[in-house]
């Protein structure tokens, strides 16, 4: 199970971005909208440093992640990249935009449980239902809002890669929400 930590967007706090970082995560995506283009590459190089192993993706800013030689996360409102610039990661909110982003890396299927901020939860079931009709190739899927070590066991489908994930690896020990994680695979 791949298991991606989303920051909380409270700014580039090095302890707790380290604690992260160092937790046994497979994917590191930066998500913090008030940092300018300058302050957001000095981040990513940072944690570049800091963790050389996990793969890492800015939000947003595609000019970063060139920079950085990172993933690019282009969130709903971005304009269209083209495929291969950098690794590129989109949302996918509905059904009906697998069509227009199946060419991405990755996909980050959300909200699947209720989640502050956001409305109209998949659920288990309208997430197994569509990765059902998926072919078998094609980007990587995580599991996006509410995921948590209590009910990401109710996710399992052999086209979902992992989950991303903000509040577990935030609050609270990030090793230990990776062990939970872990022990369900």
């Amino acid at each position: 199970m791949i298991l991606l930590a989303l920051t909380p967007g409270l700014g580039f706090d090095r302890s707790r971005w380290a604690a992260v970082l160092r937790a046994g995560v497979d994917g590191f995506l930066i998500r913090e909208k008030q940092l300018g283009a300058r302050a957001l590459l000095e981040a990513a190089v940072w944690c570049q440093d800091t963790a050389p192993g996990v793969p890492l993706w800015v939000t947003g800013r595609l000019d970063v992640a060139f920079a950085a030689g990172c993933g690019l996360h282009a969130p709903e409102a971005h304009p269209e990249v083209e495929p291969g610039l950098v690794p590129l990661s989109r949302p996918l909110h509905d059904e009906n935009q697998w069509a227009r982003r199946c060419h991405t890396d990755q996909l980050l299927v959300s909200p699947i449980f209720p989640s502050p901020g956001k409305s109209g939860p998949w659920g288990a079931g309208r997430l197994r239902r569509f990765l059902d009709t998926l072919p078998a190739e094609g980007p990587r899927l995580l599991a996006l809002g509410g995921v948590d070590p209590s009910n990401a066991g109710s996710l399992s489908h052999p086209r979902l890669a992992g989950i991303a994930a903000i509040r577990p690896f935030w609050e609270g020990d990030p090793r230990r929400a990776v062990a939970a994680f872990r022990a369900l695979e």
